[in-house]
């Protein structure tokens, strides 16, 4: 992860603490816009060998004599430090593309590449550790831990992978602050807003500095301004972290930010 830089001090409409890192931060020399750039130009990202491939993937649910194509043929190819956007209705294959990409599930035919590791064929314990160490994930139910403090929550991921605890205490504040909610470390998920749960969840999913970030539906259950709010802060992490994003979205805000959107219907990708 790049060096962090100094919270901004704007206030947040919503909590009246800070806004999301990044926008109003100087990037390469230049201002950062306050609103993220629908198509912005990568200044280098994108370049090189792809962070994620994906060729030929079918995927299908049975429930009896009845067949449900979620997948078929699916192919994607996502470079270092993009946003990539999947749209479709509900119930499209999205959060199955997800969950194939990040090893939670596998196809019945095709193949998923990340970071040099061939996802659908690794064994469980090969996508444990790719999951610990190389992928972080960011779910619409933000699934935190409800008798845990937003700092300890954020810990999680370092506690599982044993690191010291003066350690991850400090990271976790450190993570905390990136995503604006330093001053709610001590705070329980039920005493915080929907966009600052989610906000939680995305430094918790960032704490083992993953190189690829999954977000499925991350403004799902949140009113339009909170949503522009995670919008931006995803931007952020692109721009500022060199985080790549791949994010199941039906919000039209977040796809117009994405550097390239697709749209998934009937099993089938294409771009949009």
């Amino acid at each position: 992860m790049r060096e962090q830089r100094p919270a901004p001090s704007p206030q947040d409409a919503e909590t009246g603490g800070p806004v999301e890192p990044g926008t109003g931060s100087a990037v390469d020399g230049r201002p950062a816009a306050a609103e993220p750039e629908p198509r912005r130009t990568h200044d280098g990202r994108g370049d090189g060998e792809p962070l994620v491939v994906v060729e030929g993937l079918r995927k299908v649910y049975r429930t009896g004599p009845r067949e449900v194509v979620a997948l078929s043929d699916v192919s994607l190819t996502v470079r270092p430090g993009e946003l990539v956007a999947v749209r479709g209705r509900s119930g499209a294959g999205k959060s199955t593309l997800l969950n194939l990409i990040g090893g939670l599930d596998r196809p019945d035919a095709g193949r998923v590449v990340v970071a040099g590791r061939e996802v659908t064929s690794l064994p469980e314990d090969g996508l444990l550790e790719l999951r610990r160490d190389v992928i972080g994930f960011v779910f619409q139910s933000f699934g935190l831990i409800p008798v845990l403090s937003a700092a300890e929550n954020v810990g999680v991921p370092l506690r599982l992978a044993r690191v010291p605890a003066a350690e991850r205490e400090e990271r976790a504040r450190t993570l905390l602050a990136l995503v604006g909610l330093e001053a709610h470390a001590d705070q329980r998920p039920y005493e915080l807003s929907g966009g600052q749960q989610q906000r939680v969840a995305i430094a918790r999913a960032l704490a083992n500095r993953p190189r690829l970030l999954i977000a499925d539906e991350p403004t799902g259950q949140l009113d339009s301004q909170t949503g522009r709010q995670i919008m931006r802060l995803l931007h952020a992490l692109v721009r500022d972290e060199g985080v790549t994003v791949i994010v199941a979205t039906h919000d039209q805000a977040l796809i117009t930010a994405a550097d390239r959107h697709y749209h998934l219907h009937d099993g089938r990708l294409t771009p949009s």
